[in-house]
């Protein structure tokens, strides 16, 4: 059964804009594995008159074998198919000659295969824009996952492409309040089991088979033959070439180590050496670098963004052993623990704007002091500060957090922010009318779900 294709809207109407433009449109839509293009592609053209050629990593004159195919039987050209076409120049200069009276898609799916096997199709793709493309009916659309060559080779500067295409799109992964319609769980592990893997639709899709997160995770996370098991090894091994240094930098980050040369230490590696990794693994979405919010400093950390990856090195790269013999208790791992700090990155990027539209949010650290998140909104001059806890909470421990609050807004507070609020969120918290009748901001999972169109 085909599932109704969720969300997506701005990307829709940005590709249905490109479609209605006059000439040659070209859009190069990007994205990491699973998140949905292929899908988002297949939505937009239905209905319309086009190509869609799917790649496969296959010898060159293989490929240009199966995109000519498609090309003849979208003309009805006998004579095309039976021709011997050897190089990509060929095939983009008969279709920059043939005449078409109407609008039409060039989709070309996992560009990438393409240009990973014969780079000259850029460069043929670029002379047939030039000459006839950019001023025909075709709406060429490109798109490809392998992030670094689809970034080096078709992005880039130096790419043939560069000045030629008309819009180029990310497709970042589904925030919660769409991504919890795959899931038939409880609210509580709905968002356990969105923690745990992300927005990536296919990735929802198999947790959508479970009805608990505990189930869904000792299955497909903490079993050899469970989909997640491999699945940042695959990942790594498409895109770099160094697989055991790139995972030596991502687990000595789940270990906790942020810093440069913490990172480096853990490494066995000179801090020098590892920047070129790390920027490599910020491009491709898997880690990113985090500066404190009002604090004017370059010493940033590095985290794990790519939410798979952050929950498989902390729970199944380290346990290979036990999963291999199937001895590994899943009970016995400290999850809720580990909770907090995707929670809290959650309660940033996805409550707070929901709480607090048009407010910049972060987090502040300075000499061994820490918030979790502080949130301005220079339009009013107000500036929040804010604790995450993943657990419940008592009145007298809610007030404890907001009075360590108050104590260290004393460091960050600024004359330009004359407004100020606190804020808790948590799993549950006692007392929270109370709370809230004395000025605080104070949400639980409850609210949480209701913010999120749930009740």
């Amino acid at each position: 059964m085909i599932r109704p294709f969720v969300d997506r809207e701005e990307e829709r109407r940005l590709l249905e804009e490109e479609w209605q433009k006059p000439g040659g449109r070209m859009v190069i839509l990007y994205g990491r594995r699973r998140i949905g293009k292929t899908r988002l592609l297949a939505e937009f053209v239905q209905g319309k008159e086009g190509i869609l050629s799917f790649s496969e990593d296959v010898a060159a004159p293989l490929q240009i074998k199966q995109f000519q195919a498609a090309c003849a039987a979208f003309f009805d050209d006998d004579l095309l198919a039976s021709l011997h076409i050897e190089t990509w120049d060929q095939i983009f200069t008969y279709l920059a000659r043939k005449p078409l009276a109407t609008r039409a898609y060039l989709v070309i799916d996992e560009f990438t295969y393409l240009i990973k096997n014969d780079p000259s199709i850029l460069s043929a793709l670029q002379k047939a824009w030039d000459t006839e493309l950019a001023g025909s009916n075709w709406c060429i659309l490109l798109c490809g996952s392998m992030l670094g060559l689809m970034s080096d080779l078709a992005l880039s500067a130096t790419s043939p492409l560069y000045g030629r295409r008309t819009r180029d799109m990310l497709l970042e992964a589904l925030p919660f309040v769409h991504a919890r319609r795959f899931l038939d769980q409880s609210f509580p592990d709905a968002l356990r089991t969105y923690l745990a893997i992300g927005g990536v639709p296919e990735y929802l899709l198999k947790a959508g088979d479970y009805d608990a997160f505990s189930t869904f995770v000792e299955r497909e996370f903490f079993s050899r033959f469970g989909y997640f098991y491999r699945e940042p090894y695959f990942i790594l091994s498409q895109e770099f070439r160094e697989l055991k240094t790139y995972q030596s930098i991502i687990n000595a980050i789940a270990e906790g180590n942020t810093a440069p040369g913490a990172i480096a230490q853990f490494c066995g590696m000179d801090t020098r050496q590892i920047y070129p990794y790390l920027e490599g693994m910020i491009r491709l979405g898997i880690v990113e670098r985090e500066l404190p919010i009002l604090v004017d400093t370059r010493r940033g950390v590095y985290q794990i963004k790519d939410t798979v990856f952050d929950f498989w090195y902390s729970f199944v790269f380290p346990n290979r052993e036990a999963i291999e013999t199937d001895t590994l208790l899943p009970s016995s791992l400290a999850m809720d623990r580990y909770f907090g700090k995707p929670f809290e990155r959650f309660v940033r990027r996805e409550v707070v704007p929901a709480i607090l539209p048009g407010s910049r949010t972060g987090r502040w650290w300075w000499k061994g002091e820490e918030i979790d998140l502080v949130a301005v909104d220079d339009s009013v001059r107000r500036i929040v500060f804010g604790e995450c806890k993943w657990g419940g909470l008592s009145l007298r421990e809610a007030r404890g957090v907001f009075s360590r609050l108050e104590r260290k807004a004393a460091k960050v507070r600024h004359e330009h922010y004359p407004e100020e609020r606190y804020l808790l969120v948590a799993g549950n918290v006692e007392g929270k009318e109370e709370l809230r009748a004395e000025g605080y901001l104070v949400y639980d999972l409850a609210d949480i779900e209701v913010l999120m169109g749930g009740a």
